[in-house]
């Protein structure tokens, strides 16, 4: 008679977990992830990573109601990004002007659509890690301020705060173009 250790259960349950809230959350993490991204696959990745981060250690999600567990995917996404705009940022400061780099053209593309995409995109980036999550789960998600203050664990003011600094800096970087 062989007896199942706890220990061995574990894994299994966890595992199972994991793929629950992959199937309960992984499209909005998506869409949060594909604004904050250049490309598809770059969201892809992120969000892939996130669930990778939430595999390694499974104890670390939180138990209980599903928006307990929505909230820590999304902090994980937002702080996984945060630290590739800081890898970048420091990249930047280093090679200043790209030259590490050279030799990548970017497709040439004339449509207005694409210019604005463009403008907005490039504006984006120069906001600081919290206000340009914030921003892009307010006014791209459609997230309510309490919301996104239980998301990223802050207070109202402080995401209201940040959605105003952010608009005005969005307006000048644009305005400056």
């Amino acid at each position: 008679m062989t007896v199942a250790l706890p220990q061995e259960a574990a894994p299994a349950d966890a595992a199972t977990r994991i793929g629950t809230l992959f199937d309960a959350h992984h499209q909005r993490l998506y869409r949060l992830a594909r604004r904050l991204s250049a490309s598809p696959d770059e969201a892809r990745d992120l969000v892939q990573e996130t669930f990778l981060r939430a595999a390694r250690s499974p104890n670390s999600v939180p138990a209980g109601p599903v928006e307990n567990a929505e909230a820590w995917l999304v902090r994980v996404l937002v702080n996984i990004k945060r630290d590739e705009w800081r890898r970048e940022a420091a990249r930047k400061r280093l090679d200043p002007e790209g030259r590490a780099h050279a030799g990548r053209a970017e497709p040439a593309d004339h449509e207005a659509a694409y210019i604005a995409r463009t403008t907005v995109w490039r504006a984006r980036e120069r906001l600081a890690p919290r206000r340009r999550a914030v921003l892009v789960l307010h006014e791209l998600e459609g997230a309510t301020v309490p919301a996104i203050a239980n998301l990223l664990g802050v207070t109202a003011v402080t995401v209201r705060w940040h959605l105003s600094r952010g608009r005005r800096e969005l307006a000048a970087i644009i305005g400056r173009g």
